[in-house]
């Protein structure tokens, strides 16, 4: 009987041993590798579609890893995430004209826009002001324009509110470009 109990007692032991060990390495991985997602709302749409899943690196927002165009996770102040393609970069000028996105003067090349979609709206991205950003901030945008809450309303982001970025789609499957 004494014997149970101890195989018992070393059962639950190993148990809770386990678990305290799987929640650790649980915890690294999402706050310094992967972080799981999940798409909530068409801001983002037709890239991304409310209920989509998928995994966001989150070490490349530590060794300064974010580029132009990459689909990111932001934390807002109030604590609520979301997801936003980082249109401009630390020093750039941003502003829209006449529908075209201008980054430093230039139209951008906004290759991953569905045409088809865009040109469905009559004005798909409502003209704004020039914004011109500081050495750690990022103008973001949702690709669904006219129903997407992003630097337009919040205004440019700090490096430390983006927390990873978006590089596969699980459900359904898709490598981000």
């Amino acid at each position: 009987m004494n014997k149970e109990k101890n195989s018992f007692k070393d059962v639950a032991l190993d148990f809770l041993k386990t678990l305290f060990i799987s929640l650790i390495i649980v915890y690294i991985l999402t706050r310094l590798i992967v972080r799981p997602i999940s798409v909530n709302g068409n801001s983002m749409y037709p890239t991304l579609k409310d209920n989509d899943f998928g995994l966001a690196t989150v070490f490349k927002t530590f060794i300064n890893d974010v580029d132009r165009y990459d689909v990111v996770i932001i934390k807002l102040d109030s604590g609520e995430y979301i997801i936003k393609r980082v249109i401009g970069m630390p020093n750039d000028t941003i502003s829209c004209i006449d529908g075209k996105v201008l980054i430093n003067g230039e139209p951008i090349d906004e290759y991953y826009l569905d045409q088809e979609y865009v040109n469905s709206f009559d004005k798909f991205t409502e003209d704004f002001e020039e914004v011109t950003l500081q050495s750690d901030e990022f103008f973001v945008m949702g690709d669904n324009r006219p129903n997407s809450k992003d630097s337009r309303f919040y205004g440019p982001f700090k490096y430390d509110d983006i927390k990873g970025v978006v590089d596969i789609m699980i459900w359904p499957f898709k490598v981000m470009e």
